[in-house]
């Protein structure tokens, strides 16, 4: 897909940037497809620097038109059981400094679904300057760490790619395993 994306990139010269940019914007209101591929793409047309604030600009962006029509459209599911969760109630509920912190929080972690974290903003207190600016400050560091690590892997020699294939593997397989023995048990 990294590849697809490179070549329709670089098929539309200085228009790019703002298809990356439009990309970008898909990506976030989907909320479930990951951004990495378009940071790798945006890194190989662009180079590090241009590629990683394009992306940055894009994933700002996404989050705020997501956060916009989530609250439009989809403030109804406000009621869903899932809502109700003790992790899910403090964003749901916080306003003004704390709903900063735990979005700016959220966004540090990269394991964290951006999707989710808009989605549960979108439909609690949280206005959208507070949420635009905990999220874009939030995805600062988290955007650098992940495009140095994209950076580093589309720099690496094959032999480097394929030790990191092969312990990706390894760990998916372990993790597998564990998931499977819990169900089981």
């Amino acid at each position: 897909m990294e590849e697809r994306m490179i070549e329709f990139l670089q098929a539309y010269g200085g228009a790019a940037y703002f298809l990356s940019l439009a990309c970008n914007v898909v990506i976030s209101v989907l909320g479930v497809v990951p951004s990495a591929f378009l940071t790798a793409a945006n890194l190989t047309v662009f180079g590090f620097w241009p590629g990683f604030w394009v992306s940055f600009a894009g994933e700002a962006i996404g989050a705020v038109v997501s956060f916009v029509l989530y609250r439009k459209g989809l403030r109804r599911w406000s009621e869903t059981t899932w809502l109700s969760h003790p992790k899910v109630k403090p964003l749901l509920h916080a306003s003004g400094k704390e709903a900063f912190g735990l979005i700016f929080a959220l966004r540090l972690l990269p394991f964290v679904p951006s999707g989710a974290v808009t989605f549960v903003a979108a439909i609690g207190r949280t206005s959208l300057s507070v949420f635009a600016t905990a999220s874009s400050l939030g995805k600062l560091p988290a955007l650098w760490m992940e495009a140095y690590a994209v950076h580093q892997f589309l720099e690496a020699a094959w032999e480097g790619k394929l030790m990191l294939a092969v312990a990706s593997i390894v760990l998916l397989w372990f993790v597998w395993r564990k998931i499977g023995q819990k169900a089981a048990g």
